[in-house]
């Protein structure tokens, strides 16, 4: 895959929040558990942007660390993700969201979509597509892919 556009890409992106209202930014820390034919514990952070809770954009980077034919193995991982839920004047019910998004790995990239409960617990599957034909330690990292992350905001732990 020829990524030689993807910095043109960001920077659409950056230039495009500018130009619409005023959005809220908050901080989260994350962990959580991702198979990618092997299991990786995943540790990093993300940022939050809101205007209002219907629809919510993150953008993360994290590291994946776990063991691959028998040899510890750490990845890169950039991420992106929408939530969306529409319902309006609903405070109980308004505790899901619809998450789609991607991430992307020196070895892989691989879409998603899954459900998040207030933003904080995810839970996501997709599939993977890989750069990499060796792999990690020998092992294509291609396939199904399973995410459960916590999302925890900074702002809960400084107070």
């Amino acid at each position: 895959m020829n990524l030689k556009y993807f910095p043109l890409f960001i920077l659409f992106f950056f230039a495009s929040i500018g130009t619409k209202a005023q959005l809220t930014t908050h901080t989260l820390i994350t962990a959580g558990y991702e198979y990618q034919n092997s299991s990786f514990a995943e540790v990093g952070g993300k940022l939050l942007f809101l205007k209002n809770d219907d629809f919510i954009f993150r953008l993360g980077a994290s590291g994946l660390f776990g063991v691959v034919n028998g040899k510890f193995a750490a990845l890169p991982k950039v991420q992106g993700d929408i939530l969306v839920n529409t319902q309006r004047n609903v405070d109980i019910k308004h505790s899901y969201y619809l998450l789609a998004g991607a991430e992307i790995t020196n070895k892989y990239i691989a879409p998603k979509a899954g459900i998040s409960i207030f933003g904080i617990v995810d839970l996501s599957a997709g599939y993977a597509f890989s750069f990499d034909k060796s792999g990690i330690n020998g092992k294509e990292l291609k396939g199904f892919n399973l995410n459960f992350t916590l999302n925890m905001p900074t702002v809960v732990i400084a107070d």
